[in-house]
């Protein structure tokens, strides 16, 4: 057995608990090799059809493609163009087509091999193919690992706003191969990161605590740092997502920094001006200062939550923000298309401190806008 085989045979799995639609996800090295044997021991010999993307297919789709060849399951591949304005009515369409040509039916499997927006577009086709498909998450980002993968949201977005189309869709296995991550580039690595210190955040002040003291051994991609920081925020949110599959309460913790980091997505075109984590980590930094602000929590665990983003190189603040940036009057609008909104109004998740946010319904729009005008400037 070569040294991947043998670390795969011993990746860790969390299984994400939703009754009969329970599903694993499996995290280590070496689990692309095997993603024929692991699919077909979970999931049955179904046949395969991957969605990938340009960037990603030239580092990883033949290591793949040969493992579910192997045994025959392979249907082909579907390579879309990079970057987060492939999640659109535009590719949706074609994508659905192709999968059809391909002759993929009901009892098939569509194989998501990338980072977030192809596993949300991915997962959102299969939602809608056939009136649903199987799928298999395969996400190469960090980002992806810890976050987008696991749960079943699946969608593309609108100008209106970011994942404003999409459906609850779990898929049938995840495979976490933590050798992906050498092949990104920093600021990747960096923007995945962002995703990982939320749950230290929003849930888990020893976590937190542990990556500030141990960041830079998971930024080197050392194995035992990097496969605990991500089986701790799968854990994390595998936890969450069993309580509260549709977002009905718990799981809009998960969406801390998200209401002003998707504004700020939305205002820069989703492009590669300003990647998800980047934002994300610019709005929990102000997550936590409006909360400092509203008297929710200590100045001093605003500040820390900030010091910490910076440490590792991402913004913490709009005017990090590369180009023109929004006005108060912009912000409130993209903020309302923000899919918690209930009745017209604005819920934020807050913080009481580190490892404790709270969801914050009804806050004041007067509120809001005299905060942002002191972040804006």
């Amino acid at each position: 057995m070569n040294v991947h085989a043998a670390s795969a045979a011993h990746a860790r799995a969390v299984n994400v608990p939703l009754g009969d639609r329970a599903y694993e996800v499996l995290i280590g090295p070496g689990l692309l090799q095997r993603a024929g044997e692991l699919i077909g021991a979970r999931l049955g010999k179904a046949r395969c059809a991957i969605v990938t993307d340009a960037n990603v297919a030239k580092l990883h789709l033949a290591t793949i493609e040969a493992a579910l060849s192997a045994d025959g399951r392979l249907s082909g591949s579907i390579t879309l163009p990079p970057g987060e304005s492939t999640k659109s009515f535009r590719e949706l369409a074609p994508l659905c087509e192709r999968l059809l040509e391909l002759g993929i039916e009901r009892g098939d499997l569509v194989v998501a091999l990338g980072g977030g927006v192809i596993g949300d577009l991915a997962g959102f086709a299969a939602a809608i193919l056939r009136r649903g498909v199987r799928f298999v998450q395969v996400p190469t980002s960090l980002l992806a690992q810890v976050d987008s993968s696991v749960g079943g949201k699946t969608g593309i977005d609108t100008p209106q706003g970011k994942n404003l189309i999409g459906a609850f869709h779990q898929p049938g296995l995840v495979l976490a191969d933590t050798d992906t991550l050498r092949t990104l580039p920093l600021r990747e690595l960096r923007a995945g990161y962002a995703e990982v210190a939320k749950y230290g955040l929003l849930g888990d002040a020893p976590f937190f605590a542990w990556l500030e003291k141990n960041h830079p051994a998971v930024f080197a991609l050392e194995n035992e740092p990097l496969t605990h920081a991500v089986e701790t925020s799968v854990k994390a949110k595998a936890g969450i997502v069993g309580r509260d599959e549709t977002e009905q309460g718990e799981r809009a913790l998960l969406n801390l920094g998200h209401t002003f980091g998707h504004a700020f997505e939305a205002w820069c075109g989703y492009s590669d001006r300003l990647l998800h984590g980047e934002a994300i980590s610019i709005g929990m930094a102000i997550a936590f200062r409006f909360s400092a602000a509203r008297g929710d929590c200590s100045a001093a665990d605003a500040e820390r939550a900030a010091a910490h983003f910076a440490a590792v190189g991402l913004p913490t603040r709009i005017d990090e923000i590369p180009g023109d940036k929004p006005g108060i009057d912009a912000m409130m609008k993209l903020m309302a298309q923000d899919k918690k909104v209930r009745q017209g109004k604005l819920t934020f998740i807050l913080a009481r401190g580190i490892g404790d946010a709270y969801i914050a319904h009804d806050v004041p729009d007067a509120e809001v806008r005299a905060f942002l005008g002191g972040e804006i400037g």
